[in-house]
């Protein structure tokens, strides 16, 4: 079986989950005996390529002329280029950079003129523009690779326009997998125009692939999705990665760790609310917050009102070694999130061997029995639960030992089994 898939980031190269759970999931797909070619709008030249072929959209020639399917075409690119893109970046991140993706020089060939598309692969101010022609390079790629690929799988909204795309040139099934939610994202405020990309991807695909029980609910219940063409398939875990190495800590207070997007999805003001109702009760405890999102210099100015700023500490974005290392330096892993698809950093810590406290509002919750389950909004129950895997060591100690047999079982290899049978049930 031979698969057409879309992403929008591949590793080394991400900014969150989703270039995770693609290599994760293309790497087991490959152990089903599925051949992967993976479309990514830029790709560097230095992704592992042992479990699947890259197909950089930046180096794909785009052709234009009467011959061109001109129907196709005309569908594709007319697209409403919003502005409004928080949460996907911050007001200072469209500020610097709003930049112009020109063509790269074209030619003429017969009577068709052919450029290609200088792609800058990341969440900046030209996004709905690099959705659009993305469409665009997808449906030429699918000309191109004509009896090569059996079916189309699509990951998250910015790709859907190219599963369409290519669908309609090459007539194979379309899969979409659903990471998250315009209402994940953004809460009942949403962007309608990502909204609308969303529902038109699952109208047009034959299958879609939700990433947890939550997310099928949300899929069926806001877009109107038929149940019966909405599948789960849990995310999972890699277990082949080094654990990072011993890391020399520097201080002896506990170490409670925040990893992910600062955004209103994942909930960091509450983790924020309640680290101050630790620190009230226990002063030797650090708070880490890693990563970054439009609700960052809101959460510092909290921090600083709350007077707990020498207690608190902001990393940036982490990524690779870097996320491995922060693990490795953690007694406690909180994941608060509003709202959370799935949400693989508390496998990722788990695995790690730290304590996990999650929210129920998240998709992992479904698949964990030993990670501390609080709701999102309860800022008491998540201070008392922080309180108590920090000050008593049995109980983090069972918890984190409980949690890491637990994560063992979670593995990409049978979610990509999952995924492969739904190709199967569309080919």
């Amino acid at each position: 079986m031979r698969v057409l898939m879309f992403g929008w980031e591949f590793p080394p190269h991400i900014a969150g989950g989703l270039g995770t759970a693609s290599y994760g999931l293309t790497r087991g797909l490959a152990k089903q005996g599925v051949e992967v070619i993976f479309v990514v709008p830029k790709a560097y030249g230095d992704e592992d390529q042992r479990f699947v072929r890259v197909v950089n959209a930046s180096d794909v020639e785009t052709p234009y002329g009467d011959r061109w399917q001109d129907d196709i075409r005309e569908r594709l690119t007319f697209i409403h280029i919003d502005s409004n893109m928080v949460p996907y970046i911050s007001p200072e991140e469209f500020e610097t950079e709003r930049v112009e993706y020109r063509s790269r020089p074209g030619e003429m060939k017969g009577d068709i003129w052919k450029e290609r598309y200088a792609f800058s692969g990341k969440y900046g101010a030209n996004l709905m523009e690099e959705v659009a022609r993305y469409a665009m390079v997808a449906a030429e790629v699918a000309r191109k690779l004509e009896g090569q690929f059996d079916v189309i799988h699509a990951h998250d909204w910015l790709t859907y326009y190219a599963g369409i795309a290519a669908k309609q040139v090459s007539g194979k099934p379309l899969v979409v997998h659903m990471h998250a939610t315009e209402f994940d994202r953004s809460g009942e405020h949403i962007n309608q125009s990502v909204y609308n990309i969303e529902r038109a991807g699952m109208t047009a695909a034959d299958r879609v692939i939700a990433v947890s029980n939550l997310t099928r609910r949300i899929v069926i219940d806001k877009y109107g999705i038929p149940p019966g063409k909405v599948v789960t398939v849990h995310n999972a875990v890699r277990f082949d990665r080094p654990a990072a190495a011993d890391t020399e800590r520097g201080v002896s207070d506990k170490i409670v760790t925040f990893l992910g997007r600062i955004t209103y999805q994942k909930g960091p003001d509450y983790f924020v609310e309640a680290a101050a109702k630790v620190l009230k009760r226990l002063p030797n405890v650090r708070f880490v917050m890693a990563g970054s999102g439009d609700m960052l210099n809101q959460v510092i100015r909290r921090v600083a009102k709350l007077g707990i700023a020498d207690r608190f500490h902001f990393t940036g974005f982490l990524k690779g070694e870097e996320v491995q290392r922060m693990f490795a330096l953690s007694d406690v892993y909180v994941m608060p999130s509003v709202s959370e698809p799935f949400g693989i950093s508390p496998l990722e810590a788990m695995k790690s061997n730290v304590p996990v406290i999650i929210s129920k509002q998240s998709g992992v919750a479904e698949v964990l029995d030993y990670a501390v389950k609080v709701d999102y909004w309860d800022v008491d129950a998540l201070a008392d639960a922080i309180y108590a895997l920090v000050k008593y060591p049995a109980l983090a100690r069972m918890s984190a030992t409980k949690g890491l047999v637990e994560v063992t079982n979670l593995r990409w290899d049978d979610a990509a089994a999952e995924v492969a049978d739904v190709y199967r049930s569309i080919i």
